[in-house]
């Protein structure tokens, strides 16, 4: 009987070892940050992100929360949370707008034209709303907002975790 157990344990853990615990729309959400990725790490570390793993189990890039880093950047109507992937050339993989409150939000932050803005924009650009960020007149706040939270985020990230002759 002790034997039996101790298998029936053994093949538990194999099987989960393929496995991930990544919610499932956590999931889809860093495939589609990371197309090419074979797999995704828990949240871990600090600041907290996930890690993007090619075929060869080699990282290719990082993904984080906006809400998770400090300082907390704040939308006109609270916290607006964001889904950011990094590359391992300081260029951002894009963004995905998770959840907010903004009351201007579905015609701004919402639209897939914003997002898109952010996709292979390097960490080194200016981030400024009117000028290299397209505006919506009315939701400036949150069109500042969340354009600092993604833009100083991806900054923190990149000094963390990239090896800074790669960051260019």
């Amino acid at each position: 009987m002790r034997n039996l157990t101790l298998v029936l344990v053994l093949a538990s853990i194999v099987v989960m070892e393929g496995q991930s615990s990544l919610s499932p729309s956590l999931q889809v959400n860093l495939e589609r940050l990371f197309p090419i990725a074979s797999s995704f790490s828990e949240k871990e570390g600090t600041p907290p992100h996930f890690k993007a793993y090619g075929a060869d189990r080699k990282i290719i890039g990082y993904a984080f929360w906006t809400t998770e880093l400090e300082p907390l950047e704040r939308g006109y109507d609270g916290p607006i949370q964001m889904l950011v992937g990094i590359d391992l050339d300081a260029e951002l993989t894009g963004i995905i707008v998770i959840r907010h409150h903004e009351p201007y939000g579905y015609f701004s932050i919402d639209m897939p034209d914003y997002s898109m803005q952010f996709l292979q924009k390097s960490i080194r650009d200016r981030f400024r709303v009117g000028a290299d960020i397209d505006a919506v007149a009315t939701a400036t706040i949150t069109m500042r907002s969340a354009t600092r939270a993604v833009r100083n985020g991806a900054r923190r990230m990149a000094r963390r975790f990239l090896v800074p002759d790669r960051a260019k």
